[in-house]
């Protein structure tokens, strides 16, 4: 699965937006049912470290049984450090590629799709290898 940078976020405008404070079943609804509304700033829900965080369109399916498909943009913060199991966008042999980063017993890194259809990738000491960041939220499309 290939990564392409679309933005990197640099205004600190917040981006609010109404809210109902109301359930959404996925069943019967209640049309019954009171709400009030508020507003979210969806830079506090999805961003943790603005400088450092950028949006990246992803190619491929390679990792869609993390729930990251084709076409989705997905959320990615350069501030955070990778942890065992992590999804990560790493940039190997000059290009980015959406895995999820392992380190087996012996200490050899692995980048790991999430589709059986992929092989695991091993990471070789003379690779051109960098974590570029670590993915925090899919955007993914509905409908």
């Amino acid at each position: 699965m290939k990564a392409v940078i679309l933005a990197r976020l640099t205004s600190p405008a917040p981006a609010t937006y109404p809210t109902a404070d109301v359930r959404v079943p996925a069943g019967f609804p209640s049309p019954a049912q009171d709400y009030s509304a508020t507003t979210l700033d969806l830079n506090e829900v999805l961003i943790h470290d603005r400088a450092a965080t950028f949006i990246l369109r992803v190619y491929g399916d390679s990792m869609v049984d993390a729930g990251i498909s084709d076409g989705d943009e997905i959320i990615v913060d350069r501030s955070l450090e990778p942890h065992e199991g992590a999804i990560v966008v790493a940039a190997l042999d000059g290009e980015f590629t959406v895995k999820r980063f392992r380190r087996s017993p012996d200490g050899q890194g692995w980048l790991l799709p999430e589709n059986p259809a992929y092989p695991a990738i091993p990471i070789s000491e003379y690779a051109d290898f960098m974590i570029f960041g670590v993915v925090t939220r899919c955007l993914h499309h509905v409908g």
